[in-house]
């Protein structure tokens, strides 16, 4: 029987990458989207064409109804989950703290920082063997954001994702006697679709020069690192947070 994985934010860029490479690495996966119904369901056709088992979730994990409704869902179509990748984030316009609203804070935190947590704590729920799991791992989506700062572009961005490694390190601390590894990785300049949402859609190009390999990462070469830390190949790591940068 496929061990089941849960992906937010799995219709594109390094989710929806981490849902095909895992899903050729024997995982039932459940595809989350907000919106984009379409892509989701590109990557579904895609890993079932190769072979695998996937279904799309809708769910806004901004929202701890909607995030409820989904795990319910999985539960019901794959069954009970031991891996859950919390991929779902947002940036927004490149701008600095002086011009930024309460309102933007408000949707930067709580999707990228109240979103992971509520999801990690319905995989803890079902995972720990307090509760009658049999264990699992959870990885979540950081970023080098945390040491960069942000500075002049989404110091609100950087902020969020300096939580999730705070709350990375103390879930993992919490549950490790209970069967859960949890673990982040932190992405550099990686090139995927979610720069234009900040107005720079060519970011990940023009800053290449920046990095010491002299080029940006792809989703493909930071799913791996995911799906390794989702893996019994990772069974004695837990609380790390892995930069995947480029060297920068």
């Amino acid at each position: 029987m496929n061990p089941v994985l849960l992906i937010t934010g799995a219709s594109r860029g390094i989710g929806a990458a981490t849902a095909i490479l895992a899903a050729q690495q024997g995982w039932a996966v459940a595809v989350n989207y907000a919106s984009n119904a379409q892509a989701a369901d590109r990557v579904v056709t895609r890993i079932q064409n190769a072979g695998g088992k996937a279904f799309a979730v809708q769910a806004d994990v901004g929202d701890e109804a909607q995030i409820m409704r989904m795990f319910a869902e999985v539960d019901d179509k794959l069954g009970r989950i031991s891996g859950l990748v919390n991929s779902a984030g947002v940036v927004d316009m490149t701008a600095k703290v002086d011009a930024q609203s309460w309102d933007r804070w408000e949707r930067m935190m709580r999707i990228n920082i109240l979103g992971s947590m509520a999801c990690a704590r319905e995989a803890v729920r079902r995972m720990s063997t307090l509760h009658g799991g049999t264990g699992g791992s959870i990885v979540n989506l950081s970023s080098a954001a945390t040491r960069l700062g942000g500075a002049g572009q989404y110091v609100d961005y950087a902020t969020a994702k300096g939580a999730i490694d705070a709350f990375t390190i103390g879930l993992a601390k919490e549950v490790a006697a209970e069967g859960i590894r949890v673990n982040a990785v932190r992405p550099g300049l990686i090139d995927t679709e979610i720069h234009a949402s900040g107005g720079l859609p060519n970011r990940a190009r023009d800053l290449a020069h920046l990095i010491p390999m002299q080029r940006a990462g792809t989703a493909e070469e930071v799913a791996q690192a995911i799906v390794w830390l989702l893996s019994d190949a990772s069974s004695y790591t837990t609380m790390s947070l892995m930069d995947i940068s480029g060297g920068r």
